[in-house]
């Protein structure tokens, strides 16, 4: 009897160590299929650019394809909830802007695009800041924010373009005008292209774009930089100073890029993806690509982008609603 228990007993570690043995091996099969990373904008922007350059990275390292899916619509809500929906195993993920945390707040989300910025998702890794920057043409007169804020201040019409309503540029423009003590009137556009085609042809007195669309018009002379939203100067353009360095202490909002999933995904895969982006955006080549496109890396743990995602759904959610901005 004594020994039928102890085979049985045996039996049972051995039953115990083979299912713990197969559950490892189905955590290290991660990844086993295709991975889909979702941008909610469409095709041939910056953010689809970029996610396109990443996703070719993260092939060659994973020998598995990666897929680009483009689900644009509602500022970016529709993709969001595609991906919060979708299995939490890895294999759907969402590459976003900084958009992610303030659409919300500006547009009012129906049952179908409703989302929680913070419950719902699971940050993976912050790849990149874009520096906001504000520029304007030689032919307006504007040589410095100074100028600008004198201007208005004595009656001077002054416009400012973004691409849009509720983007993090017309947060920044609203909070220069906060702090100046000014009037700018917004101009929101649909998109960058057009910012920057009405700031060079004189049609608003300034626009708020990212570097990687007018560092040729500025290397050109035909846009001057004015200054940058960003804490400190940005490596893309070290010449161009801070607003708090010129005294408008509350004009900081910088956007970034990162990469999420769904929400309880599995560690050992987030801490995989973790690992193969922050090997990816120390690539030469990668690095190139970004900072044609005005974006400096980061990278860093998951909890860089958890941090930053929930500091900007606050920030943001107050600022939306003391400037009472509204989506277009």
């Amino acid at each position: 009897m004594l020994f039928h228990h102890r085979n049985a007993a045996r039996a049972a570690a051995a039953a115990v160590l083979s299912l713990c043995a197969a559950t490892a091996a189905m955590a290290q099969a991660w990844p086993s299929k295709p991975i889909t990373i979702v941008v909610a904008y469409p095709a041939g922007g910056d953010t689809d650019a970029i996610a396109r350059t990443y996703a070719e990275k993260l092939s060659q390292r994973t020998g598995q394809p990666v897929l680009v899916d483009n689900r644009p619509g509602a500022s970016g809500m529709i993709g969001n909830v595609w991906v919060a929906k979708a299995p939490a195993d890895g294999y759907t993920l969402l590459f976003t802007p900084s958009t992610f945390p303030i659409a919300q707040h500006v547009l009012k989300a129906g049952p179908g695009v409703a989302h929680d910025v913070v419950k719902d998702f699971t940050p993976i890794v912050k790849t990149g800041n874009i520096p906001l920057l504000l520029v304007t043409s030689p032919a307006s007169g504007i040589q410095s924010v100074a100028q600008l804020v004198a201007g208005a201040k004595a009656g001077k019409t002054v416009t400012y373009g973004t691409p849009g309503a509720g983007s993090p540029m017309h947060i920044a423009g609203e909070l220069l005008n906060k702090d100046a003590g000014i009037s700018a009137t917004h101009a929101p556009y649909r998109g960058v292209a057009p910012v920057v085609n009405d700031t060079l042809g004189g049609h608003v007195s300034v626009g708020w774009i990212t570097p990687g669309a007018v560092a040729g018009h500025i290397a050109t002379g035909k846009l001057l930089p004015l200054a940058v939203a960003e804490r400190q100067r940005t490596k893309l353009m070290p010449e161009v100073p801070t607003f708090i360095e010129l005294g408008f202490k509350d004009v900081d909002v910088s956007a970034w890029m990162g990469l999420l999933g769904p929400k309880a995904m599995p560690a050992d895969v987030v801490q995989a993806l973790n690992r193969h982006f922050n090997e990816i955006l120390k690539m030469p080549d990668v690095q190139a690509r970004m900072a044609a496109l005005g974006i400096e890396p980061v990278g860093g743990a998951p909890a860089v982008l958890a941090k930053q995602i929930s500091d900007d759904d606050q920030r943001f959610g107050r600022l939306v609603r003391e400037f009472g901005i509204r989506a277009d």
